[in-house]
């Protein structure tokens, strides 16, 4: 699915949302998109950071725990989880609790966007 992130306003929010909901009326197919939209451009910048972005690549490359995306990437594995819930909370990645062999858990991140493209 392809993830689009850009800045807009409640005008064109609301404009977008009657468009779909038209097609939806007229049984028009509606294209599948996950769009991520910020009223401020300031909010959309502390989302696309060079670390975040980082960060998304590498889950992209390869699906991975929190501790190993924070060793692959050299960077502190907290600063890394912070990332990683942000990320989530957009709606780009993934973490999910998988069994360990054995005993323990581990959280596992992968992406969710296939392509994301940046509106500004």
């Amino acid at each position: 699915m392809r993830t689009v992130i850009k800045v807009e306003g409640p005008a064109d929010f609301f404009k977008r949302g009657k468009l779909v909901a038209k097609l939806a009326d007229q049984g028009k197919t509606i294209s599948r998109e996950h769009i991520i939209s910020f009223e401020d451009p300031e909010d959309m910048a502390r989302l696309i950071t060079t670390a975040k972005l980082s960060l998304f690549r590498e889950v992209r490359q390869s699906a991975g725990s929190i501790t190993e995306l924070a060793e692959r990437l050299h960077r502190d594995r907290s600063a890394v989880k912070r990332d990683i819930d942000d990320l989530e909370k957009a709606g780009l990645i993934e973490v999910q609790d998988m069994p360990l062999s054995g005993h323990g858990r581990k959280k596992q991140v992968r992406a969710i966007a296939e392509q994301v493209l940046l509106a500004i």
